[in-house]
């Protein structure tokens, strides 16, 4: 059985353009893949966190994780720092990482000119950590986002390299990358993607623990396109994404949504979406408050012990290969 291994930071509040663009999918793969399923908590340090709040959105996301579906007898769930081969791992492979491979990732350039001289080092090297999550668990697909192709395609190179140096050791990994749904954009500004690290984006994220209120707040205030008429068309990003997130949430077809809103308003549609989406997430949020922490404490030991054991064979390669291990006789 193929392996999957995908993760998601602890901050900010999950969204619904986070389940719909990979929560949704993780949960679907779950049975086809053996499946590895992180909070990396190590990613979020990469920036300064208040160290309560950090704990506290950790256990939070991994309550999230098994609300929407992830079942912890079929996948496994753990959080990063909790196995400290990621670490380990992380300088063996900055030992054959290139300094221009770094430099040339979009998202530390972004973030590099937003903060000049005070980018952190952690910023720097967050891909090489990445490639380390996922090459552990010889990971064979990756769901990843548009934004992160790039870092998975340095994982590919660095194990690609490391294998050519040191011999075979880790599998080279390809990407998922769904058809629908990878990116849903934000209601207030549909030229932007749903983000919960834009704090000033938060109108335009449904929360995945947002109240009833608050999503009824949100579908009303959402932007729309000029004209009136109601169907798909990316010329019309504002509309096409209300319609895409309404598909993902009740399975319609697109023929059937158009011919509903036939001669609808907005008004019809944000309404509507805005009580399918309550329907939607009232499960999950009770299955979230359903799970108490003696429960979670033992789901998230168990999955790092499941996880480390893999990781530490993985490891241990590794470090065979290079002549770290076997050097005293």
């Amino acid at each position: 059985m193929k392996r999957i291994f995908s993760g998601a930071q602890p901050t900010g509040n999950v969204h619904l353009g986070n389940y719909l663009g990979a929560l949704r999918n993780w949960v679907a793969l779950q049975r086809e893949y053996e499946s590895f399923f992180c909070i990396v908590n190590l990613h979020a340090i990469t920036f300064p966190q208040d160290p309560k709040v950090l704990a506290a959105k950790t256990r939070e996301l991994a309550r999230i994780y098994l609300a929407v579906g992830i079942d912890p007898n079929v996948s496994t769930v753990f959080v990063q720092s909790d196995v400290a081969e990621h670490t380990e791992l992380t300088w063996l492979l900055n030992c054959v990482a290139r300094m221009s491979e770094l430099e040339r990732m979009t998202q530390f350039k972004e973030k590099a000119r937003k903060q000049q001289e005070n980018v952190g080092v952690g910023v720097f090297d967050y891909p090489v950590l990445m490639a380390s999550d996922i090459l552990l668990y010889q990971t064979d697909l990756v769901p990843v986002g548009e934004d992160q192709k790039q870092h998975l395609e340095l994982t590919r190179d660095l194990a690609i390299r490391f294998n050519r140096d040191y011999g075979q050791t880790f599998a080279v990994p390809e990407p998922f990358i769904p058809k629908i749904g990878a990116r849903i954009m934000s209601l207030a500004d549909p030229a932007k993607k749903m983000s919960k690290s834009d704090e000033e984006s938060e109108a335009g994220c449904i929360m995945l623990l947002d109240d009833v209120d608050a999503v009824r707040r949100k579908f009303k205030r959402a932007v729309t396109d000029s004209g009136t008429e109601i169907r798909f068309d990316e010329s019309r990003p504002a509309i096409n994404n209300l319609l895409t997130i309404y598909h993902l949430l009740n399975d319609r077809s697109a023929e059937e949504i158009e011919d509903h809103f036939n001669g609808q308003g907005y008004a019809k549609l944000k309404g509507e979406l805005a009580e399918v989406t309550i329907e939607f997430l009232k499960p999950i949020q009770e299955r979230v408050r359903s799970i108490d922490d003696d429960k979670l404490d033992a789901i998230l030991r168990q999955g790092a012990e499941k996880a480390e054991a893999i990781a530490r064979v993985t490891l241990n390669h590794a470090k065979r290969n290079m002549g770290l291990i076997g050097a005293r006789k």
